[in-house]
Formats: structure tokens, sequence, C-alpha cells
């Protein structure tokens, strides 16, 4: 489904991104959705690749002693 948005932005970005658009035979528009999922996807994929919570991390946190003494260690 497709909505309308509406953006201010400087006049020669405007007339940039148009000759671009025409270079490339493409839309403004597609040209800014196309940028715009790149961005979330490109977040999105950090949050997943960095995000430690996760329901085992979450089940397990707290099972250990804060600070190991070594007492258990064997050499």
């Amino acid at each position: 489904m497709l909505t309308k948005l509406t953006l201010t932005i400087d006049k020669r970005v405007v007339e940039q991104a148009k000759l671009y658009a025409k270079k490339k035979h493409r839309s403004v528009s597609k040209i800014v959705e196309e940028y715009l999922m790149n961005v979330s996807y490109n977040e999105n994929k950090f949050n997943m690749e960095y995000n430690l919570e996760s329901p085992l991390t979450n089940s397990i946190t707290g099972m250990f002693e804060k600070e190991y003494n070594g007492e258990d260690y064997d050499k």
C-alpha cells in the first residue's frame, strides 16, 4: 500500500534529486523509499547483531556469582 509523505527540503537538494532520478530512470519517491528501507534494514540488522537480550540470555541472567573467586578451577 502506498501512502503520501510531504517533506520540506532545500530547493537545491530537490533539484539535484530530480536530476539524479532522471539519470537513473527512477522517481525521486522510489529513490527515497529505497534509501529509507536500506537505512532501517541496516539499523535493524545492527540491533539484531548486538542485542544480547533473548529468551536464553534472560533465562540464565543471574545464574552465576558476580565475582569469580577461582576456588573450583582445576589447574
